[in-house]
């Protein structure tokens, strides 16, 4: 039963969320009416988080305590306990949040995931929640990216948690939708690092591994002319490939879905590919236009989630 407490702090955290709408399902209404509380839930927190660690007029420092502060309260959220401060916005997310914890907090199958990173994703909801405080605590201390693998580390700390806690809020969380669902949030997360190449150079911030760099011998002073050299092309090619491969190991992830989640997630893979496709037609040359997605795109990505045919 949601006391009214409860259900105002679940609104608070829908207004924050609809006044800071991205690429997050944020309460769609493709996805499960009963999961949508906690998703906005979830999303406040992260959102909050996040504006924590991109908050450039507060030394990194201050940004980091902010953080840990956050934990905190996450940690005494799980064991239900909500200590007022006095910020409403705040107070109510956590308040909406320990519900959540609650109600959905369970821990869902873990899967050992082998290869060059040997990490073990972890399932529950407070670990996940965990673990995009710590992508956003690296956030503040690291602007540069040495291998594939440590890129995907990150991606597995601020993308693969948000897959798994829309599978795990909406009773779909196993190890196979898991493992899909990891390789298409991290081929997300390299997508927009792509196509923000030139927004975050701007910003002192280099998501591409300089491993790719030094292969195709590109210079990074070269990102200051705002024009896209060739040997940066190579190096946006070879990584949107990588990315590429990632979508198509994680397509099948709407097969462990039921109802209309299915063309919730059909639809965020095929913007995803399409925003892929929009950087390669553009020669990946987001200097001159960042590839995006418009209204006109919604007809199409939504008539294709529909006729969506699986491949074998």
């Amino acid at each position: 039963m949601v006391t009214s407490d409860v259900a105002a702090a679940y609104t608070t955290c829908l207004r924050l969320a609809q006044s800071h709408y991205e690429n997050f399902p944020v309460a769609s209404w493709l996805m499960p009416k009963a999961a949508r509380p906690h998703i906005v839930a979830i999303y406040a927190f992260a959102r909050i988080a996040d504006d924590f660690a991109d908050e450039g007029s507060r030394p990194p420092a201050e940004r980091l305590a902010l953080l840990d502060d956050w934990e905190r309260r996450l940690d005494h959220a799980a064991q239900g306990r909500v200590a007022t401060t006095g910020h409403a916005q705040h107070d109510a997310v956590f308040v909406a949040l320990a519900a959540t914890l609650r109600e959905a907090g369970a821990d869902a199958p873990a899967l050992e995931v082998s290869g060059a990173q040997g990490f073990q994703p972890r399932g529950s909801l407070h670990a996940l929640l965990a673990d995009l405080l710590s992508a956003f605590r690296q956030d503040v201390t690291t602007t540069r990216y040495e291998t594939w693998d440590d890129v995907l580390d990150y991606c597995r700390r601020s993308a693969n948690p948000i897959g798994r806690l829309m599978l795990l809020v909406t009773g779909h969380a196993g190890p196979a939708a898991n493992s899909k669902s990891d390789a298409v949030c991290t081929a997300l997360q390299l997508t927009n690092f792509w196509q923000d190449l030139a927004v975050d150079w701007s910003r002192g911030r280099l998501y591409v591994p300089l491993d790719d760099v030094r292969t195709h011998a590109a210079d990074l002073a070269d990102l200051d002319t705002g024009e896209l050299t060739p040997p940066w092309r190579a190096v946006m090619r070879d990584v949107s490939e990588r990315t590429r491969l990632l979508f198509e190991t994680g397509r099948g992830v709407s097969d462990h879905v039921s109802g209309r989640l299915k063309l919730e997630l059909r639809a965020t893979w095929l913007g995803g590919t399409r925003i892929l496709d929009r950087l390669a037609e553009a020669d990946y040359d987001v200097f001159r236009q960042r590839p995006t997605l418009s209204r006109r795109d919604a007809p199409g990505i939504l008539m294709d989630a529909v006729t969506w045919r699986a491949r074998t």
